[in-house]
């Protein structure tokens, strides 16, 4: 495992390296993939894919986001096991999280993984100076919402960048590969919405 394809699991998130990487076997046999043609589908090394699978590894979200790609899910049914409730609660410390210990990145997902929804809502917090890594074009029909919390958030989408002050939102098409950078000198918290529901 390089240090660019790892990120450290909270101290208490030992359970959520299982479920990553039960999910992820699971979405390619389910999709009928061997290790080899994920690979080849995502441009994710089948050693890296294996370490995952295994529990030995967590990718970076650059990674993950690309498998997702690859295996036509969301970020979220990646980190979670699905549920079929209408009503749920998911509390603070049952949410996954992913902090990329190079970048200090963390991503919070807080949405729960319902079938049929293909809607991710995350939470994402920046340090000051660091990016998120580039995110692979998605398929065409998913779009994506920003809404900064705190901070200043750089976002490039294709070859267009624009900075997000507190407050602001964003909307755009997410074929296109796209990546976010702090802009300020202090963490920058903002929600992300990937909505793919049109693709269901």
């Amino acid at each position: 495992m390089t240090v660019q394809d790892a990120v450290a699991l909270h101290d208490t998130d030992q359970d959520q390296l299982a479920v990553l990487a039960r999910e992820l076997r699971w979405h390619r046999k389910r999709r009928q993939l061997s290790l080899d043609q994920l690979s080849e589908q995502s441009g994710v090394s089948r050693s890296m894919i294996s370490k995952v699978e295994r529990g030995q590894a967590v990718p970076s979200t650059t990674i993950l986001s690309r498998l997702a790609e690859a295996l036509g899910v969301t970020f979220s049914q990646l980190m979670s096991h699905p549920v079929d409730r209408e009503i749920l609660v998911i509390r603070a410390d049952r949410q996954p999280i992913l902090a990329d210990s190079e970048t200090g990145f963390i991503r919070r997902c807080l949405s729960p993984v319902l079938p049929g929804r293909g809607i991710d809502w995350v939470l994402n917090t920046l340090p000051p100076g660091a990016q998120s890594g580039r995110f692979v074009a998605h398929r065409r029909g998913v779009d994506e919402y920003i809404f900064v919390l705190k901070g200043r958030l750089e976002a490039t989408i294709g070859e267009t960048s624009v900075i997000l002050e507190v407050g602001d939102s964003l909307f755009f098409q997410a074929d296109a590969d796209h990546s976010f950078v702090n802009a300020g000198r202090h963490p920058c918290d903002y929600f992300l919405v990937i909505d793919s529901s049109r693709l269901r």
